[in-house]
């Protein structure tokens, strides 16, 4: 059995550094990426938690998330259960607009049978995103 927890321990480790390909590494081809029914944060086109799709997709997110300064990423605490993990943690960035945004987020990762993340989401305050993408203060 796959220890999912080291794998998102590997995957933060890896964003930490810049490693984007160490991340696609354990990412299933097919992976959805901020795959909601009904999100408003989509909705209103909050460029970091727009759906994607697959390997591709995901290295689109990077590119967004390569734009801002990240001044805080502090993972809190992982929780796992069955073929999921769960990531507390803190974000703050200054966000390409010039609006720094600080959010307390929860990343959910689901897994495939063979240990590679197939569907990963952002648990966020998504008023306070939608106002930071509008370049207004959070």
């Amino acid at each position: 059995m796959t220890d999912h927890v080291a794998t998102v321990t590997a995957i933060y480790a890896a964003f930490n550094r810049g490693d984007i390909p160490a991340i696609l590494d354990r990412l299933a081809d097919d992976v959805r990426w901020e795959e909601w029914a009904d999100s408003h944060a989509q909705k209103a086109g909050v460029p970091w938690l727009l759906p994607r799709r697959d390997k591709a997709g995901v290295v689109e997110f990077f590119k967004v998330v390569g734009a801002m300064k990240i001044h805080e990423f502090n993972v809190l605490t992982l929780m796992a259960g069955g073929n999921q993990v769960a990531a507390e943690l803190i974000f703050e960035a200054t966000l390409p607009n010039g609006v720094r945004s600080r959010d307390e987020e929860i990343h959910l990762f689901t897994f495939d049978d063979a240990g590679k993340v197939v569907r990963f989401r952002h648990y966020v305050d998504t008023a306070k995103h939608i106002a930071a993408a509008r370049g207004e203060t959070t």
